[in-house]
């Protein structure tokens, strides 16, 4: 699990959810041929079976076809339930009397999150979000475009995170 999958997961923001959400359309587009083996039970009825078995395919072929694009749209759907995930009152729950500041500190807001805030964690973070290369070498402007780069993350991703925060 990448690092920022797991800052998502500790938010309640499972990246994973939607991509499960999506194979469950896809797995109802199989469902059609669910009945050709119902109508195969029902094999003693050697004519009509086999005619409404055809008759049943040949509009269901087309379903699945209109099923994808019904798909699409329902898909970014499915980010708008995960905004109501309150980020910012977590984080400043986890913070209180803490002294920690997750809106100015990548690494305090990894240490809220209880995830390994170490320079080399750190850096693969920043490698796996593209951090710039020349930002690498330097760790204030590294840790200043991961932090800004990380919310930016989280709110792309349904966290609810302050219009001042982001730029």
């Amino acid at each position: 699990m990448s690092i920022f999958s797991t800052i998502l997961e500790k938010l309640g923001l499972h990246k994973p959810a939607p991509a499960a959400t999506a194979p469950a359309p896809q797995a109802s587009a199989p469902k059609p041929a669910a009945p050709a083996p119902t109508s195969t039970t029902s094999a003693p009825k050697p004519a009509a079976a086999p005619a409404s078995v055809q008759t049943a395919a040949a509009p269901k072929a087309a379903a699945p076809a209109q099923m994808p694009q019904a798909v699409a749209p329902a898909m970014p759907a499915a980010p708008k339930p995960i905004s109501d995930v309150d980020v910012v009152k977590q984080l400043e729950l986890k913070a209180k009397g803490t002294g920690l500041n997750w809106k100015v500190s990548i690494v305090d807001l990894l240490t809220l999150l209880d995830i390994d805030h170490s320079r080399e964690a750190r850096n693969e973070l920043a490698k796996e979000l593209g951090c710039p290369p020349e930002f690498m070498s330097d760790s204030a402007k590294m840790n200043t475009w991961l932090h800004k780069t990380v919310l930016h993350k989280i709110a792309e991703n349904g966290g609810n995170i302050p219009k001042d925060l982001l730029d």
